[in-house]
Order: structure tokens, then C-alpha cells, then sequence
């Protein structure tokens, strides 16, 4: 399984602007041999790289490393990735854009960015959406919450609140897919 270089750029910088330099170092070291690889190179935003080394093992590091093993740390990440990705034109884009519109571009979102994966809107409506990852072959809890936190930084941008994203539904406890239930209030006009 891939990951696209865009999804990965993100992580150092995560690490320095919440944990400084020495954090940075501190994970750098922790990480196997082929994800120091990953790091130390330039990193394309258009290229793709093996999932495990690449964002599931140095994510498990920085839960492990800076939220005492919690997955908070993943969905943490997830965050601070769209505030990342998300901006200039995609920003202006996604502010424009309703949370609904959004939940319905979730499965060309999700493609761009893993491969092989498959994602269906299963229902959507005023504050409120479901999902279902239906492939993601290398799939872990960790990645789950990445991706929860991903969807509610995207959703807040839309410019509404008490933004909710459960996972409900997992691949990795053997369901037959992985379920985000999303929950939002539109701000008073």
C-alpha cells in the first residue's frame, strides 16, 4: 500500500512547531532505517511511498514518543495535515464549499492520497455524514485517527462548528469497513 508525498510533508513539521527541534531529532532517531530514508530525502508531494515506513510507523512514533502511546497523537497529526494541505486556492475552495460538499468529495479525496483504497458516502444531510472505507489493505488505528482528524480540521474550515468524527466501524477489528460519523453545527446567519 502508498501513501502520496503530500500526506507525509506535513509530519516534521508537525513535530517542530508543536514539540521543537529536539523532539524532531528525538523521533528522527526512533524510526527505522528505511523511514529515515523517507525523511531525510527532499520529499515529492507528487510521489508515492510505502505506507508503513513512510506514515504508519512514524506516526506510531509520535504517539508513542509525545502522547504517552495515545492515538490522540495520530488524530493530532490528521489536523495539523489539513490545516497544512488545505491552503491558498484548496482553502478558498474549501471555505467556499459546505461540509456537505465536502462529505460527498470524500472518496476522490481519500484515492488521491492512498492507493489501493476505496471510500463510498453512505449518507449525508444537513450536519451530519457517514463514511465507509471499503479497501485500505494495510489499514491500523492509527491511520484511522489520522484520517478522522483530517476530516474534522477540512470540515471546520468550512466555516462550521462542534465538529464531531467518530470511527464506529473498523477495518482493523475486522468489520467490513471503516466507519467515520460525522457531526457539525452550521454557525447562526
Amino acid at each position: 500500500m502508498e501513501v502520496k508525498g503530500e500526506a507525509i510533508l506535513s509530519l516534521p513539521i508537525f513535530i517542530i512547531n508543536n514539540f521543537g527541534q529536539r523532539a524532531y531529532d528525538r523521533w528522527f532517531e526512533a524510526l527505522s532505517p528505511e523511514a529515515q530514508g523517507v525523511f531525510r530525502s527532499s520529499i515529492d508531494k507528487n510521489e508515492w511511498f510505502p505506507l508503513g515506513q513512510a506514515m504508519s510507523n512514524p506516526t506510531i512514533k509520535i504517539c508513542d514518543l509525545f502522547y504517552n502511546g495515545s492515538l490522540k497523537g495520530a488524530y493530532e497529526c490528521g489536523r495539523f495535515s489539513a490545516e497544512y494541505g488545505l491552503k491558498g486556492v484548496y482553502r478558498v475552495l474549501v471555505k467556499m464549499s459546505s461540509p456537505t460538499v465536502l462529505v460527498k468529495k470524500a472518496s476522490g479525496i481519500l484515492t488521491g492520497y492512498y492507493r489501493p483504497s476505496a471510500l463510498k458516502v453512505v449518507e449525508h444531510g444537513k450536519g451530519f455524514g457517514i463514511l465507509h472505507i471499503t479497501e485500505f489493505p494495510e489499514c491500523d488505528k492509527y491511520i484511522e485517527q489520522r484520517i478522522a482528524g483530517w476530516i474534522a480540521r477540512a470540515v471546520e474550515i468550512c466555516g462550521v462548528t462542534k465538529v464531531g468524527v467518530a470511527v464506529t466501524k473498523s477495518l482493523t477489528e475486522s468489520d467490513p469497513y471503516t466507519e467515520f460519523r460525522i457531526t457539525w453545527k452550521n454557525k447562526p446567519l
